[in-house]
């Protein structure tokens, strides 16, 4: 597993006590249900983990960026804050 992943992996997975894989952050990260169901860790992701850490696993992952922002916006109305990620692209 890459440094990126396992730095990302261990703020996110810490935060809720989860232990999900990078494939699996990858896929709720990319998937809209996730801020329908209120996911709390692709919220973790989008709030908790730096910019740069977050294009750097989105790259890694190969997760399309759009889709990373657009659930990021959507996370940002949810939260009521803005979010890194809600503003790219």
């Amino acid at each position: 597993m890459s440094i990126v992943a396992v730095k990302v992996l261990s703020t996110v997975n810490a935060a809720y006590g989860t232990t999900l894989s990078a494939e699996q952050l990858a896929a709720k990260i990319s998937d809209p249900a996730s801020a329908v169901s209120f996911d709390p860790s692709a919220f973790s992701f989008f709030s908790e983990v730096d910019e740069s850490l977050q294009i750097s696993f989105l790259d890694e992952m190969h997760v399309d960026p759009m889709a990373a922002s657009n659930l990021a916006r959507k996370f940002s109305a949810l939260a009521g804050y803005p979010l890194p990620l809600a503003r790219a692209a």
